[in-house]
């Protein structure tokens, strides 16, 4: 289908988008990459009469590490932290994710900031973030704030970010430790039906620090703390892989869908947790 009018704005800086925004209120969006937006107004399942595509705003891209902080901008594309060696070395978890997020012309359009910013609850990224820690830096009329990913998705489609604000960068502190990014598909290209990421450090054999996060399992990313809490101290046997898995599953909620039952969704989360696990243990 073709999408109803509608004007079309390329600004070279945050402040204009801002201004832009400011303008056309409720009728204007911003783009990144555009793979959620474009299509959604090809099927007529939004309107937008305004749209601010970012893509001309250098401040809202590249990839910083200044010691033990990254720092990436929300136009940084899925190929751009693919290829970026210095992300390889304070955050390889990124890449793994990355490399299973859709295919290659994707990969070179879709955006950081456009995956979390959206809100659906399918994106890698946001339950990634979820894992790392990370913080989302947010600019508006009223200058910058800084909200944590664990707060910032609040329903399907639905963020802390007000409508006039633009999501202009991810700051985490960089890895260290075992890291492990597992997904389930349906083929090649889609959505997860269940994908874990496991952050762990190991001390004395023991498990010291764990972070977990599960996409595609509820209306919003889940960061299990407790399912991390179960491995603490623990060597990541398999009884212990067990009880991560049992508290992941009281966190979740999925529904039914074309991906499958609740039932096979809550069995291969458990499944694709329990690969995490073992993978990021086996790094540690």
């Amino acid at each position: 289908m073709i999408p109803a009018a509608f004007d079309y704005y390329r600004p070279d800086t945050i402040q204009d988008a801002l201004a832009l925004l400011q303008t056309h209120g409720d009728d204007a969006r911003v783009m990144a990459g555009g793979h959620s937006l474009i299509p959604m107004m090809k099927l007529r399942m939004a309107e937008v009469p305004h749209l601010i595509d970012l893509q001309a705003i250098a401040d809202l891209r590249g990839i910083t590490v200044d010691g033990a902080t990254v720092r990436i901008g929300a136009m940084v594309t899925q190929h751009d932290i693919i290829q970026s060696a210095d992300l390889a070395r304070a955050a390889p978890i990124l890449r793994e994710a990355a490399l299973q997020i859709a295919d290659p012309q994707v990969r070179y359009m879709g955006t950081l900031g456009g995956n979390v910013a959206n809100g659906d609850p399918g994106n890698d990224m946001p339950g990634l973030m979820q894992c790392l820690g990370a913080e989302f830096i947010l600019t508006g009329p009223d200058g910058t704030r800084t909200i944590a990913a664990r707060e910032f998705f609040e329903a399907a489609y639905m963020t802390a970010r007000a409508e006039d604000e633009i999501l202009t960068a991810v700051t985490f502190a960089a890895m260290t430790g075992g890291y492990a990014y597992e997904k389930q598909k349906r083929k090649i290209g889609d959505y997860a039906t269940a994908a874990a990421a496991v952050l762990l450090t190991k001390e004395g054999g023991r498990c010291a620090t764990a972070s977990i996060a599960m996409t595609n399992l509820s209306d919003v990313p889940v960061w299990s703390q407790a399912a991390a809490e179960t491995l603490v101290g623990t060597d990541c046997n398999p009884d212990a892989i067990k009880a991560a898995m049992a508290a992941m599953d009281g966190d979740i909620d999925p529904g039914a869908d074309n991906r499958g039952p609740v039932a096979f969704k809550r069995h291969a989360a458990g499944i694709v947790l329990s690969r995490a696990i073992a993978r990021a243990w086996s790094r540690a």
